[in-house]
């Protein structure tokens, strides 16, 4: 039974690899749901089957059984075509490493899945612009990946992937390449995203980083250990 409240809901999502004597359940029998505006860290070393989830979430993958509710749709049994839609609608992606495009200045790396969408050029530079003045790169429009530090690259994927205002973002170790004050700055523009109103989902194998979220589920060896609410944040 789905919970109406939800944005995200998963019930019993088994992945598993190999199939029979020697099969590996990147996860194994997974259940939890988030509430729409939820800041969620889901915290695992490497092999625990977080990477497993994070596909899952973001509609990357499909599972092997088990049903994936998103805003009420059932999403783990569709089309990669259907998938497609599904991401780009719905989900904003902020990977460890960038994946900006090395030909593309800040403005058209933000621009890109804008044109996906279906956005007339006007619009889609008009929101472009906004985001990343947004994230304080409104002065590095012009400026491609190679010009930037790391930071400021780590802040032109957050642009894009809030460009089009999906309800859900979903970062992927999003401090692993910067330095301390680069990561920071990064989980600030995270949290001020969650107050507007957005649902963050952060996937990080550090603690402290974790500590930023309003709740943090902890998977290991494909299993959910523990799920925990935060205290009131920090200022």
């Amino acid at each position: 039974m789905t919970n109406p409240t939800a944005i995200i809901q998963i019930q019993n999502m088994f992945k598993i690899y190999n199939p029979g004597s020697g099969e590996v359940r990147a996860l194994d029998g997974v259940s939890f749901s988030m509430g729409k505006g939820e800041f969620v860290a889901i915290v695992g070393q490497s092999g625990s089957g977080k990477s497993t989830l994070m596909n899952m979430l973001g509609c990357l993958d499909t599972p092997t059984e088990g049903d994936y509710y998103l805003e009420g749709k059932n999403v783990a049994q569709m089309s990669d075509d259907e998938l497609s839609i599904i991401r780009n609608q719905h989900i904003g992606f902020i990977f460890q490493g960038f994946n900006l495009i090395p030909s593309l200045d800040a403005l058209e790396n933000v621009e890109l899945p804008l044109i996906y969408r279906g956005m007339k050029r006007e619009e889609r530079r008009r929101v472009a612009v906004e985001s990343l003045n947004r994230v304080g790169l409104g002065h590095r429009l012009h400026h491609r990946p190679a010009e930037m530090s790391g930071g400021q690259q780590q802040r032109v994927a957050i642009a894009r992937a809030i460009a089009a205002r999906p309800p859900i973002i979903l970062a992927d170790e999003p401090t692993g390449n910067l330095d301390t004050v680069s990561g920071r700055e990064v989980m600030q523009i995270l949290q001020e995203l969650n107050t507007e109103g957005r649902t963050v989902i952060l996937i990080t194998h550090d603690n402290d980083i974790a500590s930023a979220a309003h709740r943090i589920v902890r998977i290991q060896d494909g299993k959910i250990v523990s799920d925990t609410a935060q205290p009131a944040l920090r200022a």
